[in-house]
């Protein structure tokens, strides 16, 4: 410190008193007697100086070292007494070093907390936040009944051994009452709903005036006795349309409760023994209505696009499914296919060229849906183009005899090709698919400005959005039974090769299992058109057939499932598997007595896929979705890039078991409701 202070006190004075013996030893020159007089000048200025300039070095060395005393009693009784809660702690062992006495009294603690880890004093506490280059605790701290928003600094402390450690000094700032406003602010948010009578047509069809009054009373006043708790506000908008108003805190009520109202609604039937459903879109998260009206009819729109029957909760970076237990009922009308036959003719009009993709490791229904289109485009005296993987396509056999034809040499383009090729005018169909990231090139997607997509799976929670057109039905089987009724108000019989008419039959007979499963009126009308267009049912057949291999490795999978669950079959194999031959051990294993869902896991590629089927009983749909998949009620499946078998089947088992116990949970409430409904009608 001496050192500095002289470095303070003699700024240059070494320079000066050099120059001044240049300048005594120069007068020298002149006179001997005049620059020793100046020399010795000199040395008597300069001893003055060092006299002068050691006293105040020593002055200024004391009042330093007062301040600095001072200036740490400061701080230590600052500290002691500071208003706030503090405690220092040992970063590395979480040892408490010190604490004043605002830390005893917020814990309420009767002795000291010397040596004692943090988590002992404040128990749930953790330091990693702090660790991790913050000042202030992500999470707000309890520690009784207050809670507390915590902030912190770290020091670099030197021990008398010469060793550092890291030391940290937290603040503890009382929010209880901050916190208690801002959780009823929360608990008092507004949420709006829009709920739907999804089954309204077929509930009322064929009914006398007195029995749609008695059953409209019904209906209404379940949903009184479910919106009444709340104080919230609901009115009629339609005829099968209601709006209802309510604070945050019942959504977490009916949430808890798995909205029991979908399966209550079912009690209420028509004289016909057709129950009434409903289909729930909730909008919250936003501060204004008119964003959280918006967001509740998202939510209604993916309730109804996914089958009806249950419940959407919209938010502003999510989607969240409750219901969807029952069968889609087929609801489709002509008026509503020759509308969207129309819109998607003028939308090819209008464009320069038409590209059609599907999903990835597409399959029959996806490459006979693709096909139908190309028949339509080419009615429409357009361009077409096809992107179809062939080293992963399970419909290899169809593709390459499409290949063949003349109509369509040049037609299959890579993705890059598809790029190169597309421009402002272009028009991108999707079939068999609405999700953006399982589509044969997301950047084809992401290239073309006009989409259209048809498609009859239940809509995922990620969905192509602004699209010029969409033909969602999740009531129809198959996306090729889609495109034939789009094409009977496009095409004319000539217009449609005998190939593309096996090629869309095949699609429907591949998702409809040979015509058992979600097959409707419809179901059938479209075979019957696709066989006056020249399908021959034989070259469908031949479209299924596989080779030996694909034999074996379906034997070995069925031969390998077991039943891990009440119903549900499970088959695991870590070897590589054609997705086709998967798929059908999966319906085979369906087809068992006592079996309600069959499940497949298998290597694919690099990867691992999962496909699962059913005949209703259960929903592989709800099943897949937890584990990132999707699909529709009775088939649905699941891909992973970075996963095993093993540890993949591990996952499947925990979402179809957390599945099971949530259906019985609503079944077990359901009988609770229905038993608490007889009581009171006996009374």
């Amino acid at each position: 410190m001496d050192k500095k202070l002289a470095r303070i006190m003699e700024p240059g004075m070494k320079l000066n008193f050099f120059v001044l013996i240049l300048f005594a030893l120069a007068s020298m020159f002149f006179s001997v007697w005049v620059g020793a007089a100046e020399l010795v000048l000199v040395v008597l200025v300069y001893v003055f100086y060092k006299s002068r300039a050691k006293k105040r070095s020593a002055e200024i060395r004391r009042y330093v070292e007062n301040l600095a005393f001072q200036v740490d009693d400061v701080s230590k009784h600052s500290l002691v007494n500071f208003p706030l809660p503090t405690i220092i702690l040992r970063l590395d062992t979480g040892e408490v070093i010190w604490y004043n006495d605002g830390f005893i009294e917020m814990t309420g603690a009767h002795e000291g907390f010397f040596d004692m880890h943090i988590s002992d004093a404040v128990p749930g506490f953790d330091t990693r936040w702090i660790m991790e280059g913050r000042t202030v605790c992500p999470y707000d701290v309890s520690v009784g009944e207050r809670k507390f928003t915590v902030y912190g600094n770290v020091v670099r402390a030197s021990g008398k051994s010469g060793a550092r450690s890291l030391l940290a000094t937290l603040f503890w700032v009382d929010i209880t009452e901050f916190a208690t406003l801002r959780d009823e602010h929360e608990r008092s948010r507004p949420v709006v709903a829009l709920v739907m009578l999804d089954s309204y047509e077929e509930l009322y069809k064929g009914l006398s005036e007195s029995e749609k009054s008695t059953l409209t009373a019904s209906i209404d006043k379940m949903l009184n006795e479910w919106t009444a708790p709340t104080d919230g506000i609901m009115r009629r908008l339609e005829r099968d349309k209601y709006l209802f108003i309510f604070e945050n805190h019942n959504l977490l009520d009916f949430v808890q409760d798995k909205f029991s109202i979908i399966e209550k609604m079912h009690q209420v039937q028509n004289s016909e023994g057709i129950a009434a459903t409903l289909s729930i879109g909730i909008g919250k998260g936003e501060y204004t209505l008119y964003e959280l009206y918006q967001f509740a009819s998202l939510g209604l729109d993916m309730a109804l696009s996914r089958g009806g029957d249950q419940v959407v909760i919209k938010s502003k970076n999510a989607f969240e499914f409750y219901g969807g237990r029952s069968r889609e009922l087929e609801k489709r009308t002509k008026v509503k296919s020759r509308v969207m036959a129309n819109a998607l003719r003028q939308l090819i009009r209008d464009s320069s060229q038409v590209f059609v993709m599907g999903h990835r490791f597409s399959d029959l229904d996806c490459i006979g849906a693709a096909a139908g289109v190309c028949a339509a485009v080419r009615k429409c005296g357009k361009p077409y183009y096809l992107l179809v993987d062939e080293e992963k396509t399970a419909a290899l056999s169809l593709v390459r005899q499409m290949k063949e034809q003349p109509e369509y040499k040049d037609s299959f383009l890579t993705e890059d090709e598809a790029i190169v090729r597309a421009d402002g005018s272009s028009l991108l169909i999707v079939v068999d698919t609405s999700r953006p990231d399982i589509v044969e090139s997301e950047k084809l997607l992401q290239t073309v400005q006009r989409v259209a997509v048809i498609d009859h799976h239940r809509r995922a929670a990620n969905y192509i959005e602004n699209s010029a057109i969409s033909m969602h039905e999740p009531y129809a089987s198959s996306a090729s039974e889609l495109v034939a009724e789009l094409l009977q108000y496009i095409v004319t019989p000539q217009d449609v090769t005998r190939l593309e008419a096996e090629a869309i039959l095949a699609g429907i007979v591949l998702d409809t299992k040979s015509f058992t499963v979600k097959t409707g009126v419809r179901t059938f009308e479209a075979a019957a058109y696709l066989k006056q267009l020249g399908a021959d049912t034989v070259e469908v057949r031949k479209l299924f057939s596989g080779d030996l291999e694909g034999f074996v490795k379906k034997c070995q999978l069925i031969a390998g499932a077991h039943e891990f669950a009440p119903g549900v079959s499970l088959s695991v194999t870590s070897d590589e598997v054609e997705r086709a031959v998967a798929s059908q051990a999966a319906d085979e294993l369906i087809n068992l007595k006592g079996i309600r869902a069959a499940i497949v896991v298998y290597g694919e590629g690099v990867g691992t896929s999962v496909s699962a089927r059913s005949y209703g009983q259960i929903n592989v749909q709800f099943v897949m979705e937890k584990i990132g998949g999707g699909g529709s009620m009775n088939m649905a499946g699941a891909q992973f890039a970075d996963k095993k078998p093993p540890e993949v089947s591990e996952l499947v088992k925990r979402a179809v078991l957390e599945y099971l116990a949530e259906i019985e949970e609503q079944d077990r409430k359901a009988a609770q409701d229905g038993q608490s409904t007889e009581k009171g009608g006996t009374h």
